[in-house]
């Protein structure tokens, strides 16, 4: 199958893939890859932190650290391509919103040349509306962690 969503075989996306599934391009692309799927159950994205990431421009130019609220976005980002991933071939999401944050935490900071493991697991869906339980991890630690909720809307 050449599209990636509507199969639950799908155990990996590469960036080109996870591009067809969601709306975001430099600089706020925050998925590098989705390295694991299982169904539409749970996601592993993963991002590459390099010092030329536009960000560390101000944040902080003496002490670059990835800012917490990109982390909790690359969470999101890795739930959503799971979520379109597993609707029919036959729809063409526009957009997927951010409902809500909770239980957001940062644990440790995260640096150029770090690799972000984003690891993402459905608490449940209702229809369009999905709420998703995370953690991002640096080396195996916990340097985030976040419960969120999202919505994917069409527009006209």
């Amino acid at each position: 199958m050449n599209d990636s969503r509507g199969s639950t075989e799908h155990r990996s996306l590469d960036m080109t893939q996870i591009m067809k599934l969601l709306p975001h391009r430099y600089p706020f692309l925050l998925v590098d890859k989705i390295i694991e799927m299982d169904g539409d159950k749970s996601a592993v994205g993963i991002k590459n932190v390099t010092y030329n990431e536009h960000f560390f421009q101000g944040h902080f130019p003496s002490h670059p650290v990835m800012p917490g609220v990109l982390l909790i976005e690359g969470m999101a980002q890795t739930a959503g391509a799971l979520c379109v991933a597993n609707l029919e071939e036959s729809y063409e999401p526009n957009l997927v919103y951010f409902m809500g944050i909770d239980r957001a935490r940062f644990r440790r900071p995260v640096m150029p040349g770090d690799t972000v493991y984003y690891h993402m697991t459905k608490v449940r869906n209702r229809g369009r509306v999905w709420r998703f339980k995370g953690e991002a991890k640096v080396d195996g630690r916990i340097v985030a962690e976040s419960e969120i909720s999202a919505m994917i809307v069409e527009t006209e």
